[in-house]
């Protein structure tokens, strides 16, 4: 398979599999005319690192996992502690998004909204600054 066609089937686009084939995720074999030539492990691979991606793993959670994946020796643990860490990541940034969620509503409460200058939303802006 060329690039066109295993990016439509794996659903990345040629520059994301070329940004994963220049840091070491995926290794194509070369046509003799320099052309990328793509197996069906290479499709799985990239099909794995999509899926990995959407659920926001980093890209060296997703090299940790690969290689976890290939292991026939790891550890369930191994992956688990990845995952683990992963969700606690998520569930800090949802706690800083919720704090600033509320503090949004309270500027935006405090806001007239009406024709004079005065906002409280701007004068919060600038005591942050």
């Amino acid at each position: 398979m060329n690039i066109s066609e295993v990016g439509k089937r794996a659903g990345l686009p040629p520059k994301t599999i070329r940004f994963y084939e220049d840091i070491g995720l995926i290794s194509p074999r070369r046509e003799a005319n320099g052309y990328r030539a793509f197996s069906d492990a290479d499709l799985h691979r990239l099909a794995f690192l999509r899926r990995a991606r959407a659920l926001g793993f980093s890209v060296e959670e997703c090299r940790q996992l690969l290689a976890l994946y290939h292991d026939d020796t790891r550890a369930s643990s191994d992956v688990k502690a990845i995952a683990r860490e992963h969700l606690e990541r998520i569930d800090r940034q949802l706690e800083e998004l919720a704090q600033m969620r509320a503090t949004l509503v309270d500027l935006i409460e405090a806001c007239a909204g009406d024709h004079r200058p005065d906002c409280p939303i701007l004068r919060d802006l600038a005591q942050r600054a």
